[in-house]
């Protein structure tokens, strides 16, 4: 667990103090994170790092472009040098894609290569069963939250809206590769 520990110390440096609603909530996607690992064998601890780590993007100390994955992303590449496919786990996760085209940013997010989509599915229903204060919550309602706490100009309502059906289909992945693994476990 040592990419897991050090990204939770980058985490946590850049968001405990400042952002303490945004730490809570990533430790609850760590924590979600951490359910997984019997699914994931050697991505687990990746993944759990992915989970600590995605939204520094919002950390002062990151903010580029103004999307916060895609700011992430590059803070953990640039600034710390972590391995691209944390990187890319950070870059895309949730609704990334749909926010850089609505941003006109999809040449930023082009910096990265979407290398492990089951990890990209695995943190995005990590952090739609995180709330902003770092709850247990059911993902369709997680996503009606943003929607009603950005409203219908914000370019996060627009985007959370168009990527709605495939973030839920994500979370459907998961959970039924998470209960094929624990069967076969069981076998």
């Amino acid at each position: 667990m040592q990419l897991a520990k050090w990204a939770h110390d980058l985490a946590e440096s850049l968001l405990a103090e400042p952002l303490p609603q945004r730490w809570a909530h990533s430790q609850r996607v760590y924590f979600q994170a951490l359910t997984l690992a019997p699914t994931l064998g050697e991505d687990a601890e990746l993944l759990a790092a992915a989970a600590i780590a995605h939204d520094i993007g919002y950390a002062e100390a990151a903010v580029d472009t103004g999307q916060h994955m895609i700011d992430g992303a590059r803070y953990l590449r640039d600034v710390v040098g972590a391995d691209p496919r944390l990187c890319s786990i950070v870059a895309f996760h949730t609704s990334s894609s749909w926010e850089a085209s609505e941003l006109g940013l999809a040449d930023a997010l082009g910096e990265f290569e979407l290398t492990d989509p089951e990890l990209v599915d695995a943190i995005t229903y990590c952090d739609l069963t995180s709330s902003p204060v770092g709850d247990l919550v059911d993902p369709a309602e997680r996503l009606s939250e943003v929607l009603e706490r950005y409203g219908p100009e914000h370019v996060v309502f627009r985007a959370v809206s168009a990527a709605r059906p495939e973030l839920m289909a994500r979370v459907a992945r998961v959970r039924r590769r998470h209960a094929e693994s624990m069967v076969a476990k069981l076998n």
